[in-house]
This record gives C-alpha cells, sequence and structure tokens, in this order.
C-alpha cells in the first residue's frame, strides 16, 4: 500500500482555553482531491493553516501529527518548514483581495514565488 501523501491524524489545535480543532484526522492520497465544508467558524481555515504551520500564539497543536512525505511537519525546526512551505507544499488563500497584488499579472507573482523558491 502506498503511502498517504498527507496525513492530518489526530489534530487537537487550541487558542488559549478555546479548541478549534478536536482529534480532526483525514488522508489524502496523491492525485486526491479533498473538498472541506463547513459553515462559518467551523474550523475550515485553521485545519488548512495548521497544516503548514502558518497560526500564531497564542492558537497551538496541544496533540496529534501532519505527515508530509513521511516527515512530521510539526517535528520540523522553523528553517525547515520554511523550505517546505512554497517549495514542497503551498496553500492558495481564498481571498484574492489580500493574496494577490492587482498591480501584477496573476502569473508574475506565480512565477516569483517558483522564482524565490527555486532559485
Amino acid at each position: 500500500m502506498a503511502t498517504p501523501f498527507i496525513q492530518f491524524e489526530g489534530i487537537t489545535k487550541r487558542f488559549g482555553g478555546v479548541t478549534a480543532l478536536d482529534d480532526v484526522s483525514f488522508t489524502i492520497d496523491r492525485g486526491e482531491t479533498l473538498c472541506v465544508v463547513g459553515e462559518s467558524g467551523c474550523g475550515k481555515s485553521v485545519t488548512a493553516l495548521s497544516i503548514l504551520r502558518l497560526i500564531s500564539p497564542p492558537g497551538r497543536i496541544h496533540a496529534g501529527e501532519v505527515l508530509f512525505k513521511d516527515r512530521d511537519l510539526l517535528k520540523l525546526s522553523e528553517s525547515e518548514m520554511r523550505a517546505c512551505r512554497g517549495n514542497d507544499i503551498a496553500m492558495i488563500f481564498q481571498d484574492p483581495m489580500t493574496s494577490l497584488n492587482p498591480v501584477y499579472t496573476v502569473g508574475e507573482q506565480i512565477a516569483e514565488a517558483v522564482r524565490l523558491h527555486r532559485k
């Protein structure tokens, strides 16, 4: 059996005393697509941001692991995670007005990201 492309296993994420994710698990195999749907505030964005470790304190993962290509992203140093982000795994944010610069074409912005990570 092939190793999952990404495995989000038993993640519990808290912001201070508030639990945002409680024992969330899913697996995505290579070539698969996962669609996460739900009402506003149910944890969709927190789940995606947790994969990339993009949530600042007081948000903290209290349990679980995020395996990507057999590496636990939660155990990587910040410099290792920075090298992984954008190079191996990335996120397309849902609000283009805050994610993209309207002065440049989308192609120029994607090319810039590739140049930064691939030299």
